[in-house]
């Protein structure tokens, strides 16, 4: 007989933002926890805010999950803990912004590392354990750009794409299996996202409205638990996103071209 182990929850991109509250909502199930950011600063205080909050115990892994060994890494520190993941969210992520031609190829690359491949080897590697036990779920952090194409941030936008199709359809492979996946789709947030993606004097960030990271946290997080798949957070975004559905394609581009070049 193989050795018990502990059901824990991985938090990634936890140093800050939404992952950072996400981690917060998720201590207060006050199970065992590991948290994973590039950010060693960043992940001990959230993890003594999670450990505030009841979680036991917390272990953070300072870690580039973009590093083509990380995964490996990752689990091996998993195995080393003596937990198996029984919830995984996959909120590590970034973005840059302007045309496409001229952005630096290795950060373009980079997000398609990181936000498409390392989640999509997350989820290939702790996946099939959740499935065996019967038991567990996966939260990926898609966005609002999902729903549309993206000038300007052509990359990200379709990497949130990658990440909602993925999210939909591994719900429905794992359906009555004990198993939920979930994919988050915030819109506009104040976090420290903006800066990384060189937003902070797009138009976007004026006259679309922002919600807090915390609150994008709580709706997710409720969300997730109630076992939804699609989990679009705020009204106004679940109102522009089924929009959408119906808009042209040309009107989508154009709109979304408009708010990302800099506020005059």
């Amino acid at each position: 007989m193989p050795a018990a182990t502990t059901p824990a929850i991985v938090v990634t991109g936890a140093s800050g933002g939404i992952g950072e509250h996400l981690a917060y909502e998720f201590a207060r199930e006050k199970s065992a926890m590991l948290l994973v950011a590039r950010s060693k600063d960043g992940l001990e205080r959230v993890a003594a805010e999670c450990a505030k909050r009841g979680a036991t115990p917390v272990e953070i892994m300072p870690l580039d999950l973009a590093r083509i060994d990380a995964i490996d890494q990752l689990e091996a520190r998993i195995v080393a803990l003596g937990f198996h993941v029984e919830t995984l969210v996959n909120n590590a992520g970034y973005a840059l912004s302007g045309p496409f031609a001229t952005l630096d190829e290795p950060g373009e690359l980079g997000m398609v590392d990181l936000n498409i491949r390392a989640l999509t080897a997350l989820c290939r590697r702790f996946l099939p354990g959740m499935i065996e036990r019967g038991k567990g779920g996966i939260l990926n952090l898609a966005s609002t750009a999902a729903f549309a194409p993206g000038p300007l941030m052509a990359v990200y936008y379709a990497s949130k794409a990658y990440v909602l199709s993925f999210s939909r359809a591994l719900a429905a492979e794992v359906g009555g299996r004990g198993v939920t996946i979930t994919a988050l789709c915030p819109g506009p947030t104040w976090s420290g996202f903006q800066a990384r993606a060189g937003l902070e004097h797009a138009r976007l960030m004026r006259l679309m409205p922002l919600m807090t990271a915390a609150k994008v946290a709580a709706i997710g997080y409720r969300g997730f638990r109630a076992g939804k798949t699609t989990i679009i957070a705020g009204t106004m975004n679940r109102i522009m996103a089924q929009s959408s559905r119906l808009a042209p394609a040309s009107v989508l581009t154009a709109m979304t071209k408009y708010l990302h070049r800099t506020a005059q």
